[in-house]
């Protein structure tokens, strides 16, 4: 199983749900499948930076950044043989944050 987290994942994540604004609820351990990360990505690489401003689940940090991640996540999940990824909105801050408890 391929779990990702953090910012690109749960910003694939949302667009493939088809969301119209963020939603942690909805995301946090939806399974996507590959094929959709796929298209996703090519969806983000193809539209302009006001397009991808635009969308209502998009944090303004990763306007510029989105397209190049969502392509890494993609990549990743095809070199791995990977048919889908479990989005978490737990990440490694979460995990130190229990470690110390």
């Amino acid at each position: 199983t391929l779990i990702a987290v953090a910012g690109t994942a749960t910003t694939v994540a949302a667009a493939a749900l088809d969301l119209p604004e963020y939603d942690r609820y909805a995301i946090h351990l939806s399974h996507i499948p590959a094929e959709k990360v796929h298209q996703v990505s090519q969806t983000f690489i193809k539209m302009t930076r006001a397009g991808r401003e635009a969308l209502g689940y998009m944090h303004p940090g990763r306007v510029d950044v989105i397209s190049a991640g969502s392509l890494v996540l993609s990549r990743i999940m095809r070199a791995t043989g990977a048919t889908e990824f479990v989005a978490s909105e737990s990440d490694i801050l979460d995990g130190m944050a229990w470690s110390l408890v």
